[in-house]
C-alpha cells in the first residue's frame, strides 16, 4: 500500500503538502523559526558490505570505498559515513530542523551519509534568528551557509578550538538536550533504497510527528486545512 502510495503522489508532491502544512503552523503562531535545533541523524542502508568487498577485492581494487562502492551496491546513491573516528555505517543521513518554541518539525533533508552535517546544514538551516547546534556543525561551510542567511550560529565549539567557551558550550548543551526526543524516535534502518524513497519516508515522518505534536500542544482555535 505504501509503494502504491508513494507512485501517486510522489516526493514532490509530497514535499509541498509538507511545506503548506509548516506555512500554515507559522501563520498560526506555532512554528516562528526564533530559535532552532538542527542535527544530522545517522541512517543504514545495509548492515554490512561484505559480498561488496570480496567483488571489489575481486576486481583488484585495494579496498572498499566511497570512490568504487556504487558499483558493487545494490543502493547506488548510499556511501559510507563517519562519526567520530570509529563509528561507520553504509547508507544515507538525515538532516532535521526543530523549531525550539513548539518542537515541530521545520526542514527534513536526506543525503548521502559521506556528506558531513555541515555541508547539509544548507538543506536544514532556518531562515531566521538563532540556530542551536553540535560542535559538527561549528565548520565551515556552516558558519557561512548561516551568516548568508542571517542566521545566528550557536554551535558548540571542539576542544580544539582557541574560542572555546565551556561555560558557553555547556548551556548550549542544556539548551538542545530538550529537543534530542525528536531525532531519538527515527528508525535508523531504512526500508528503502535511494534518496528520493528515503526523503518521501521522511517526509512522511514529518508531517505524522508534527500532526501528533499539535494533538499534545493542544493550541486553541486551530485550524489546518
Amino acid at each position: 500500500v505504501f509503494c502504491q502510495t508513494r507512485k501517486k503522489i510522489g516526493t514532490n508532491v509530497l514535499s509541498k503538502i509538507f511545506a503548506d502544512l509548516r506555512d500554515q503552523l507559522k501563520k498560526q503562531g506555532l512554528m516562528n523559526e526564533v530559535f532552532s535545533f538542527v542535527d544530522a541523524t545517522h541512517l543504514i542502508s545495509k548492515a554490512n558490505l561484505w559480498k561488496e568487498r570480496d567483488k571489489a577485492i575481486a576486481e583488484k581494487y585495494e579496498k572498499l570505498n566511497n570512490e568504487n562502492v556504487s558499483k558493487f551496491s545494490a543502493d547506488n546513491p548510499a556511501k559510507i559515513g563517519c562519526k567520530g573516528k570509529d563509528k561507520y555505517w553504509y547508507g544515507y543521513k538525515q538532516h532535521t530542523s526543530v523549531d525550539m518554541q513548539t518542537g515541530l518539525i521545520n526542514k527534513v533533508a536526506i543525503t548521502p551519509a559521506n556528506v558531513t552535517g555541515a555541508s547539509g546544514f544548507k538543506h536544514a538551516c532556518p531562515s531566521q534568528r538563532a540556530c542551536y547546534l553540535d560542535k559538527g556543525y561549528c565548520i565551515n561551510p556552516a558558519p557561512k551557509i548561516a551568516k548568508a542567511k542571517g542566521v545566528h550560529l550557536a554551535a558548540i565549539k571542539k576542544n580544539n578550538m582557541k574560542n572555546k567557551n565551556k561555560d558557553q558550550d555547556r548551556w548550549y548543551s542544556g539548551i538542545r538536550s530538550p529537543y534530542e526526543r525528536v531525532f531519538s524516535q527515527r528508525e535508523r534502518r531504512v526500508r528503502y533504497r535511494r534518496v528520493a524513497k528515503n526523503q518521501f519516508a521522511a517526509f512522511m515522518q514529518a508531517i505524522c510527528f508534527n500532526l501528533k505534536r499539535i494533538m499534545v500542544l493542544n493550541p486553541p482555535n486551530i485550524c489546518l486545512s
